[in-house]
């Protein structure tokens, strides 16, 4: 079907999990019922035959998957939705065989007026991968920059007209194709002399600036060994520039765009993970180029696009925290800002691509019923709203008693979450609308029903960010810390409003229920 362009003939739902890979039990899964698995992201519900239970128990105990078809089903479904995360065999471990680690590599550093992130970026891969193949494009600096490769092997590409992060990362894959002096693109790109090599298996791009932590070879790569894997990315933490505010440099410590956590997971829209960045990422080359790589037309957001088509195309994308880099701040509040408000003007161009991939916020329409009483001062309401709804829920499943009180359990948990989120959307989409709206009912309805307004909008907007500020003590004045999290959020709004209107579309306003 579709995911025959990216997985080698079938998607990844019929490729086999490699036999001599582990797995880790996601943290969430709970088994109220030996033969019953409930967890994952989103929250999935998977009913096991007595076989079945007995293959997990043994996953637990740390056995390999083995080479049993079914098994092996089993261990894909329980990857695809999160309940389990894969232990391949590291390089040279018994059974690791050809893992990708040892596969051909070659990264893609493009940078622009950037010559010490470049060397930043030049000088760690130095030390954790010297002997990869390296391709520097250039994308119309001001002054080309100049390279000092030893002891790496470096190609560089220089391109006359600037044409983004996109155009210079597919301009250095094709170079990387090619392997020749100078390969067949548009007249406006040079490339320097270098070493020649092969076509590379796996094309790794890093931003220039972003400096790779050791180790991310064996992390990160030997996720390749499993054919329906397409892309792999590292948790990449923010680094502050020694000019960038003591305040901004915290912020981003905790809010960085480009961080998604100690986490890992299986990559895709609603998960726990929906994208990862393009500051550092290794994708399958034959995947990449199956897709037509990065869309050229997007100056921002061109990486969550990518992600998203792979995994369209039936690809699995893995997110691995055990690989790190770090990538530096913007070093002043205004370039901060820029970058949280082009971030929201590419939520309009992905929604047309991706659609309600891009909602603000994902909710049951109960939950928002049930909050929705509560803002209006009628909490008992909204409280049996959840219970009753949270009952119904685990009553359709069926099953067994235990399962069901584990699934109201999550069902109410599930309700309670929907409030930040339902906030979270509020700062950085539906302000303007939500407070007209707000407006219009205090003025039809009692005091109590205006104080219960009020009381809601101030907890949406300044509730999340104290009680962050509360739970964590950053070293940052409480003050400080809500006025840049409700910076952060209005900027992306503003950009959130700006694309929509340029665009003439609400698709990326519009909640997903």
């Amino acid at each position: 079907g579709r995911g025959a362009r990216v997985s080698e003939g079938v998607g990844a739902g019929d490729i086999g999990v490699p036999a001599e890979f582990r797995l880790a039990l996601d943290p969430s899964l709970r088994r109220p019922h030996p033969r019953v698995l409930l967890g994952g992201s989103p929250v999935r519900l998977l009913r096991l035959s007595a076989a079945g239970a007995q293959v997990v128990d043994r996953w637990a105990a740390g056995s390999p998957v083995g080479p049993n078809r079914g098994a092996q089903a089993l261990a894909r479904r329980m990857l695809d939705v999160g309940l389990a995360h894969p232990r391949p065999a590291r390089p040279g471990a018994k059974g690791g065989g050809r893992s990708a680690a040892a596969a051909r590599l070659a990264v893609v550093v493009p940078v622009r007026d950037d010559p010490d992130g470049l060397a930043v970026t030049l000088r760690s891969l130095a030390a954790t991968a010297p002997s990869v193949q390296v391709v520097v494009v250039d994308d119309g600096s001001s002054n080309p920059v100049e390279l000092d490769p030893a002891p790496l092997r470096v190609r560089s590409v220089w391109r006359a007209i600037n044409g983004g992060p996109a155009a210079a990362r597919n301009t250095g894959r094709a170079a990387a194709r090619s392997g020749s002096a100078r390969p067949a693109m548009e007249s406006a790109v040079e490339l320097s002399e270098g070493p020649s090599e092969v076509q590379s298996e796996v094309i790794v791009f890093v931003d220039a600036g972003c400096e790779l932590e050791p180790g991310w070879p064996a992390s990160l790569l030997p996720h390749f060994a499993d054919p329906a894997v397409v892309a792999a990315a590292p948790r990449v933490s923010s680094r502050a520039d020694p000019s960038t505010p003591a305040a901004l440099a915290a912020y981003e410590a905790r809010h960085s765009p480009l961080d998604l956590g100690p986490s890992e997971g299986s990559v895709r829209p609603f998960a726990t993970v929906a994208y990862v960045p393009s500051a550092a990422l290794a994708v399958r080359a034959s995947a990449f180029d199956a897709v037509g790589g990065f869309d050229e037309t997007l100056r921002f957001g061109e990486d969550v696009d990518l992600m998203w088509r792979l995994v369209e195309e039936g690809g699995t994308v893995r997110y691995e925290p055990a690989a790190r880099a770090t990538h530096p701040t913007r070093p002043t509040l205004s370039a901060w800002t820029r970058q949280r408000y082009h971030y929201g003007r590419s939520a309009t161009p992905l929604a047309s691509r991706h659609g309600r991939a891009v909602a603000p916020v994902v909710v049951a329409p109960w939950s928002g019923a049930a909050w929705g009483l509560s803002a209006l001062g009628h909490p008992a309401a909204g409280a049996i709203v959840a219970v009753l709804s949270s009952m119904a829920t685990a009553r359709r499943a069926g099953g067994d008693d235990e399962t069901e009180w584990e699934l109201v359990r999550l069902a109410l948990r599930g309700h309670g979450q929907a409030g930040p989120s339902l906030a979270t959307a509020i700062r950085r989409a539906w302000l303007p609308p939500f407070a007209a709206g707000a407006a219009l009912v205090a003025t039809a309805g009692g005091s109590k029903t205006r104080r219960c307004l009020l009381g809601t909008s101030l907890a949406a907007l300044f509730g999340p960010g104290l009680a962050e500020w509360a739970r964590v003590r950053p070293p940052v004045r409480p003050l400080t810390w809500l006025g840049l999290r409700l910076a952060d959020d209005l900027a992306y709004q503003a950009g959130v409003w700006s694309g929509a209107v340029a665009g003439r579309s609400l698709g990326a306003l519009l909640p997903r229920w």
